[in-house]
Parts: C-alpha cells; sequence; structure tokens
C-alpha cells in the first residue's frame, strides 16, 4: 500500500506506531546530522526525519528532493522534542527507515504556500498547482459540502433533482448566448443556455411539483470579480405556492446552509421592497452590515442663495458617527478626489463635521448659519463627533453615488466584517424597464415573470405610462451586498404571458418562434408556480468573505473568458468548419 495514514491524521496517540505515508515534499531542512522534510497531502502536512547516525544512504538521498516531489515514507512515530502548536500533527514526527521517490518534480512557478508569490494568470496556467495550496483545497472542499446540504436539505423537502439540457434554442432576452453549430442540421445553431429557465417552467406543467438542479449556466458578457462565462446556479421551481412559500422555503435552505458548514445560526431575514432599498440605500443590493441609512434633505435643506441645492432634483446625504477628528482636510479632499472619478461621476461632496466640542465645521458655512446645520445634525441622528457627508443631483445618478460612499466608508472604516452576515429579501421589483435609448421595455427579471395580483387588470388594459409602474412578483435574496439569489412568481396563462411578449417588442412571430412550445403548454393546465436560483459560486464567496469567485471554481477563466492552463478557446482545424460549413477568415497582419 502506498499508505496506512494520511499526512494530517497522526497524533501523540499513534507514537510507537509504523506507519507509510505518501504526499508530496512542501519543504526540506538539512541541520547536518539531521534532515527535515515536511511531506503534504490534502488532509495536513507531518514532518519527516532522517537521522544520518541511523543511516547516512537515506539521509543522503533525502537531502537531493525537490519541492513538490511525489514520495513515501516508512517509518515510526516519535514524539517531536521542538513541537509545532500550529500544526495539527505539530506534536508528533517520523523516523524514517524506508523511503521511495515515486515522482520528480520540476521546481514549480510560484510557491506552494497559503500566501503564494504567484500572479493571477500564472497560477491560472499551473491550476494543478495553485490547487496544492490549501487556500484553493479548502475553498473546492468547502463548495463540495455546500452541494451535498444543498441536495440533503431539499431532498428533505420533497424536491426532484432533474437534469435539463444544455444544447437548447437561442433566446433574443437577456446576456449574449454562446451558441454551437450544428453539423447535422446545417446553418443552424444551439445555443447553451443562460439559465433552465423554460424547462422548469415546463417541469410544472408536467407536474414535477418541486424541481431543483445544480447546474452550469453561461453568459456571454464581460467578465469580473464575481462574473465568469460559466457558472453555477442552484435552480430550483415549485408549484401551487404563493410568494411567502417560497421564501420560506429558500431562507430555511440559506439557513440550513450557513448552520451545516459554518456554524452559523442565522436571524429571520428581514424584508424591505425596492423602492425602499433604493430609498434608504442608494442600491437594490444593500450591505447591512452597517447603518448609515439615507436621509433626504429636500425639504429642509432647499436654500434660495445656494443654487447648487436649489435647483438638485434630490439633495440626500448620510452620518458617519464619530469621525470627525479622525477625518482631517486632506482625508475629506481625497474622498471628494475619489467621489469625483469618472467611475463615479460625483461633481463634488458636502460635508458638515460636528465636532467634538460642539462647533460646527462646513463646507457650505457661507450659506447656512451653524443654528441651521446644527438642526440638519439632528434631523441625521448624528451627536458630536459625526460628519454629515451629502449629495445633490439628478436622483437616480445621485443614489448611486452615494451608495458608492456609503461602501467606501464602510470599507475603510472597517464596519464590513467578513464574519458577520446580514441576509435581506428585496420585494416588489418593478415589472418592467424603460430603454429610452432603444424605445421599447425590457423585464427587469426576466420575461416569464408576473405582475403582481393587482397589477394583471393593468397590465391587461393599461397605456404606456400604467407600464412603467407595474409591479413584478419578484424577490432577491442579499447577503452582505452581494445578491445571492433572485426569482419571481411566473406567469402561467397563455394571455398574459402573450401580453408581456407584446410589451417586450416580440411580434406575434416572433413569440410563437421563440417560446411557442411554452405558450402552447399553458393550454394544458399550468398550475401557478414560482421558483429562485442561488448563484451557487457566489455563495460559496460570501459565505467565506471572499469577493471573488474564481478560487471557488476548480478550473476558472481569465477576465478575457481564456482558459489560461488548456489555452481555450482556440483555433480549430479546418476539416472541422468544413463539416459545420462555417469560414473563420483571419487577418494575416494580426
Amino acid at each position: 500500500m502506498y499508505r496506512s495514514h494520511n499526512c494530517g491524521q497522526l497524533r501523540m496517540s499513534d507514537v510507537g506506531s509504523e506507519v507509510t505515508l505518501s504526499g508530496w515534499v512542501q519543504k526540506g531542512r538539512d541541520l547536518g546530522g539531521l534532515t527535515f522534510v515536511d511531506l503534504r497531502d490534502r488532509y495536513g502536512i507531518t514532518q519527516l526525519v532522517f537521522n544520518m547516525d541511523e543511516d547516512d544512504d537515506l539521509c543522503t538521498k533525502a537531502r537531493k528532493m525537490g519541492r513538490e516531489y511525489v514520495v513515501q515514507a516508512t517509518g515510526m512515530v516519535k514524539e517531536r522534542s521542538s513541537k509545532n502548536p500550529n500544526r495539527a500533527t505539530g506534536d508528533i514526527e517520523i523516523e524514517v527507515s524506508s523511503f521511495n521517490v515515486l515522482n520528480e518534480s520540476k521546481v514549480p512557478p510560484f510557491s506552494i504556500e497559503d500566501e503564494t508569490d504567484g500572479g493571477d494568470d500564472l497560477r491560472m496556467k499551473f491550476r494543478y498547482l495553485d490547487i496544492r495550496r490549501s487556500p484553493i483545497q479548502n475553498n473546492i472542499i468547502f463548495r463540495s459540502k455546500l452541494s451535498l446540504e444543498t441536495r440533503k436539505y431539499l431532498s428533505d423537502q420533497g424536491f426532484i433533482e432533474v437534469e435539463t439540457p444544455f444544447l437548447i434554442k437561442s433566446t433574443p432576452e437577456g446576456a449574449r448566448d454562446f451558441v454551437v453549430p450544428s453539423r447535422l442540421n446545417q446553418g443552424q445553431f444551439y445555443a447553451l443556455p443562460q439559465s433552465p429557465q423554460t424547462f422548469k417552467q415546463i417541469l410544472m406543467v408536467a407536474g414535477i411539483d418541486k424541481y431543483f438542479q445544480i447546474v452550469k449556466c453561461f453568459r456571454d458578457e464581460d467578465l469580473r470579480a464575481d462574473r465568469q462565462p460559466e457558472f453555477t446556479q442552484i435552480d430550483c421551481e415549485m408549484s401551487f405556492v404563493h410568494i411567502e412559500d417560497i421564501l420560506s422555503t429558500f431562507e430555511g435552505l440559506a439557513k440550513h446552509l450557513f448552520k451545516h458548514t459554518l456554524g452559523i445560526q442565522l436571524e429571520d431575514f428581514p424584508r424591505i421592497s425596492y423602492d425602499e432599498a433604493l430609498q434608504k440605500y442608494g442600491s437594490d443590493k444593500p450591505d447591512l452590515r452597517f447603518d448609515m441609512s439615507f436621509v433626504e434633505m429636500n425639504t429642509f435643506a432647499k436654500h434660495p442663495g445656494f443654487s447648487l441645492f436649489d435647483e438638485a432634483e434630490l439633495i440626500v446625504g448620510i452620518c458617519a458617527k464619530g469621525i470627525a477628528e479622525q477625518y482631517s482636510n486632506k482625508d475629506l479632499k481625497d474622498l471628494t478626489e475619489w467621489l469625483q472619478r469618472p467611475q463615479i461621476g460625483a461633481k463634488g461632496l458636502v460635508y458638515v463635521k460636528y465636532q467634538a466640542d460642539g462647533s460646527i465645521k462646513s463646507t457650505i458655512g457661507k450659506f447656512y448659519s451653524d443654528e441651521v446645520l446644527l438642526s440638519w445634525a439632528e434631523k441625521f441622528g448624528a451627536t458630536k463627533g459625526d460628519i454629515l457627508f451629502i449629495l445633490c443631483g439628478e436622483t437616480e445618478k445621485t443614489r448611486k453615488q452615494l451608495s458608492e460612499l456609503r461602501l467606501e466608508l464602510g470599507r475603510n472604516l472597517g464596519l464590513m466584517k467578513a464574519v458577520d452576515f446580514k441576509p435581506l429579501w428585496v420585494l416588489d421589483f418593478p415589472l418592467l424597464e424603460w430603454d429610452e435609448e432603444a424605445g421599447r421595455f425590457h423585464a427587469m427579471h426576466h420575461p416569464f415573470t408576473s405582475p403582481k395580483k393587482d397589477d394583471i387588470p393593468r397590465m391587461l388594459n393599461g397605456d404606456h405610462d400604467t407600464m412603467k409602474s407595474l409591479k413584478a412578483d419578484a424577490y432577491d435574496l442579499v447577503i452582505n451586498g452581494a445578491e445571492i439569489g433572485g426569482g419571481s412568481i411566473r406567469i402561467h396563462d397563455r394571455a398574459l404571458q402573450s401580453r408581456n411578449f407584446d410589451l417586450l417588442g416580440f411580434s406575434k412571430e416572433e413569440a410563437e418562434a421563440q417560446f411557442g412550445f411554452l405558450l402552447g403548454a399553458f393550454e394544458y393546465g399550468a398550475p401557478p408556480h414560482g421558483g429562485l436560483a442561488f448563484g451557487f459560486d457566489r455563495l460559496c464567496a460570501v459565505m467565506n468573505g471572499q469577493s471573488s469567485i474564481r478560487d471557488f471554481i476548480a478550473f476558472p477563466k481569465n477576465n478575457q473568458g481564456r482558459d489560461m492552463m488548456i489555452d481555450a478557446p482556440s483555433a480549430i482545424h479546418d476539416v472541422q468548419l468544413k463539416e459545420l460549413c462555417l469560414e473563420v477568415k483571419v487577418d494575416k497582419k494580426v
């Protein structure tokens, strides 16, 4: 056998036992008469010791080993004289009696340590080496546990796991599809699914009243830390349900996952409407680990002598507690310049310092008396030592800018602790968004989302302005400022679904060509249904206090959508192109 134990298993109770370990050489240390080697596998690290006085040849052989050699060692478990309290096996070591090199290794291009010296692209090119590092292995192990606990919970709730197709039909709504040419149907293409949405609704019509799938989805869109071209969803659908049934079920799933993977018992999730989220936090995915909610000032801050406020559509601010002495004039100048960057686009920043001695210092002190500014502080709930930060301008832009400022202050002041988890439900989204440039409506969630029951008559019979005010039976789960999941009650009536396609700019012929199978299914007794999808990769990252999903995916793509390890995407042979009736023209100058 290659091993009797793994490298994280042995303890003081094993002292005196002969054991065999196999693994990778983490590092070696030559101390003259003794040579020490740290042997690593995914379970931990165990120290091997080679004694020159016992076996000079064996000791010489050990000194020739390089990092990442694959080796097998047999020996006696001994108590260490110099224990390592930071290692689970730190009380023991193996006095080696026999030793084999199973495979040699080149010197790795970066250190296989928790804190590595490898850059992102280098680590992704040599991903098989990167995965040997404990942080990446731990992330992948966590992902596996989360997947198992998801299946356990949903199975216990009566859900049935059903696989849906990967080769489907391209649809014009949503992000760009990845398309796959068909050899057998020349000139025609499959698309990879952005979501199993229509298939899970068909399953509801088919009587599978509780469906789930941990499923790969694909979107050809620009990438960032929390996006990949292929990603995983916990995809779910239920029949004969109202919103309350869905929120209860999947709040239960989230609580189960936190409890059984992190040992954290979450409290009941608060709920706020989409409109309230924008008004209080400037975002439909607010981070509730700290307060700093918005205070709208239009009713008391307008001043004929101060045109900046007087002409603004919205004046709004936040109160940062206890930082008046901490933030110097330079800090406030830096913060203003940060807001004025093109990415945020604020014209400036107004602040009111309520200083520890009770005095007021403000950028607009010549327009407003101290008494007026103190009354503002009172409306904000400010006390001595606080600073009010105020922005003004167009409502939507100003809220977004203040939201960015709120998050930046949260980061700078250490208010966004990775070990705190503040989930919430955001409800009552708009059903449709009007695109001024395109001159048409877009679905806020997707085209199959149902309007609220009271809004159905207005949707069927209302005019253009009425459509802008329709609310959806839609909901998002947000944790620590990240959208973890979203869903809705679905339309299950052909006439209502057809009306929604009309509003979204589909002709009758286009709707039939794209979604005729679903519209037809609605004519055969479709039950009321709704569902939700969790972003599985993002959930893994948020639960571990990380912003990037890459390190929870075994083989991720880089920011250009490339797999650096296998060098994909890549050109394919002319024979394959000919079979698919495709021709790729390459600029010879490039």
